[in-house]
């Protein structure tokens, strides 16, 4: 079958009725074309569910008109559906980002459209989900129908994230460009975290980071490093600098090896050119790449990750602020495990000392109340704040509280002692 090629969006997502659920390809390929032409559609319908991870440029679908037609469900929060996930206007579902395929493979989920973003067909007619695998290739498996969006300047990308063009029900073509993340790490707190996170790294260690200032500062700090590889669920810019450096080669890998890879990436338009028909970088299913099993299997993992908020005993959360919801389980678990059963491997959680300007610890003698526990205390290795590093793995509680205290901003220190004796009867 060959799909019905619109001369618009809203024809293109014309095909969906009521009382359906959706999937959008997440990420840097969220299809921004087809989920705005998807706004106004949805005014005709009732009952439909958009099921998603983060997305980039899909606030349109957050309108609060929209409320009574289209109900977000999110494995994992982010701009556009945060506040509706706050007023209870969305729905959470806590995962590890591993186990979202399953659910859709299994059949638990059902998905009744995918609607995603791709390069234009090749010579094989074989189109490319480009810089976002995740779990969107295994919606498209699924799904009764797959809308897509061709956009020319979505690069090709190697691994699995291929699909027919005779698969998919409607395409719109349109050239569109990719939203970029472009990441400055030179504030003094995340240089400064960066330096002791890498101070950890050893030469042939295999990483595992996500985006942002700290992960990208801790990468400027690894120019020195020798033989790195790269198995992450996500990547910015900040890997290409060490790729072209030739500092991080995925020599010693035993999975993939001589291969970056991805679950996805979002960054600059030159990170974007460089994954473009690349075969050193390998954009997998998500079920694959956050697989512990996998995981472990290259030695010397070290994962590297922030939270919101860590208590005195080491228990990590990553997805709430209290009660409030603010991203998702993802797959800070899934890597934190595979790195602690990978042989020689090991787990840091980075993250500032304080939030609201200087106004609260991050560091606190408990998680406020409603706060997700993503990482256990069980699991923890290493918390690194500005102010230092603190390793808690087979810590007692006393031992970890101490050890915390001392990277907590020093304005805190005094007043994070005394409760942990009154709450914890710790004397430190």
């Amino acid at each position: 079958m060959t799909p019905i090629i619109c001369h618009s969006a809203l024809e293109a997502v014309s095909l969906i009725e009521s009382n359906e659920t959706l999937w959008t390809h997440s990420m840097g390929a969220t299809p921004k074309v087809l989920l705005d032409a998807l706004a106004l559609h949805a005014l005709t319908k009732q009952g439909l569910t958009l099921l998603q991870l983060h997305t980039e440029r899909a606030e349109s679908l957050s309108a609060a008109h929209l409320k009574p037609h289209i109900r977000h469900r999110c494995y994992f929060g982010g701009a556009p559906t945060r506040e509706l996930l706050q007023q209870g206007e969305a729905d959470y579902v806590p995962i590890f980002l591993s186990e979202v395929p399953k659910l859709f493979r299994s059949g638990e989920q059902k998905i009744d459209t995918a609607i995603i973003q791709v390069s234009p067909p090749d010579k094989h007619g074989i189109c490319s989900l480009g810089i976002s695998v995740e779990a969107t290739l295994a919606a498209c498996q699924v799904a009764g129908k797959i809308i897509a969006h061709i956009n020319p300047m979505m690069p090709r990308t190697h691994g699995d994230g291929f699909i027919h063009y005779n698969k998919l029900a409607a395409v719109f073509e349109q050239s569109m460009p990719l939203p970029q993340h472009l990441i400055n790490s030179s504030d003094k707190t995340s240089q400064a975290i960066g330096q002791h996170v890498a101070q950890l790294v050893r030469d042939g260690d295999c990483l595992q980071m996500g985006i942002g200032a700290i992960p990208d500062a801790v990468l400027s700090c690894l120019t020195q490093h020798k033989n790195l590889g790269v198995h992450t669920e996500l990547f910015s810019d900040g890997v290409l600098n060490l790729v072209e450096l030739g500092v991080i080669n995925n020599s010693l890998k035993k999975v993939h090896p001589g291969k970056t890879v991805t679950g996805f990436a979002l960054g600059s338009q030159r990170l974007y050119d460089f994954v473009d028909d690349n075969p050193s970088v390998i954009f997998m299913d998500i079920e694959q790449v956050n697989d512990t099993a996998i995981i472990r299997k290259n030695p010397n993992v070290m994962s590297i990750n922030s939270a919101l908020q860590v208590d005195i005993s080491g228990q990590v959360c990553a997805d709430s602020l209290g009660t409030k919801i603010y991203s998702g389980v993802g797959g800070q678990m899934d890597f934190i495990r595979g790195a602690g059963l990978s042989e020689g491997g090991r787990s840091v959680i980075a993250l500032p000392s304080t939030a609201a300007n200087g106004t609260v610890s991050r560091i606190a003698t408990v998680l406020s109340p409603g706060a997700g526990v993503v990482t256990t205390r069980a699991h923890v290795h290493y918390i690194v704040t500005e102010y230092g590093c603190a390793y808690l793995r087979a810590k007692s509680l006393r031992e970890r509280a101490r050890a915390l205290i001392d990277i907590a901003h020093p304005k805190f220190r005094e007043q994070l002692c005394q409760e942990a004796f009154e709450m914890w009867q710790l004397r430190v």
